[in-house]
């Protein structure tokens, strides 16, 4: 059987037997948070346990590196919503040590493309359209300083009410310690 056949079966059983009843909850997050993290494997479970948040007590929003790449992204726009219609009152962008964005080079993961099939004229036609693929697949150097960049985005944007404090912090994948990066109260 195939992954999605997997999935399919498994989730026709869970439907049956009710077992969605333990996860039943509001749409608006009962903690009043929004937090933005990486999509990283090791977090799925170890992040919300080490901040003491339950189902329906956050709104979470992942993606590669828990970046901020676009001021007016989809990342950026999931923040805003959290805020202006699913009542969030605080921000935590929430990176990790060993990120694989961390040192991530974009001719790496092109050239995986070329093998993959993508041609180099598809490089090209972005090139000419204005899009630099290797700025766009650029990771970064320092967890922390990427934190920042990214609280800071969220900070300074034009849409984001000033009310709000915006928070980040480093969580170590291994045994959850959070470092602070820096306070959204102190600014």
């Amino acid at each position: 059987m195939r992954l999605l056949e997997d999935i399919l079966s498994f989730n026709t059983s869970f439907v049956a037997e009710k077992k969605y009843e333990q996860f039943e909850t509001g749409k608006f997050p009962i903690k009043k948070m929004v937090i933005l993290t990486c999509m990283d494997t090791r977090l799925l479970e170890l992040l919300p346990n080490a901040l003491n948040v339950k189902n329906g007590d956050v709104k979470i929003v992942k993606n590669a590196g828990a970046l901020v790449s676009h001021p007016f992204g989809s990342i950026m726009r999931s923040l805003l919503v959290a805020v202006y219609q699913l009542q969030a009152k605080e921000v935590l962008v929430i990176g990790h040590h060993d990120c694989g964005m961390s040192g991530m080079k974009p001719a790496g993961i092109m050239e995986e493309m070329r093998k993959r099939g993508i041609q180099e004229e598809v490089f090209e036609t972005l090139t000419y359209s204005g899009i630099k693929v290797n700025d766009w697949l650029h990771g970064f150097e320092n967890v922390n300083e990427s934190v920042a960049h990214s609280v800071d985005v969220i900070r300074n944007h034009p849409l984001m009410a000033k009310d709000i404090p915006v928070h980040g912090l480093v969580i170590d994948p291994k045994t959850g310690k959070l470092d602070l990066v820096t306070s959204g109260y102190e600014v």
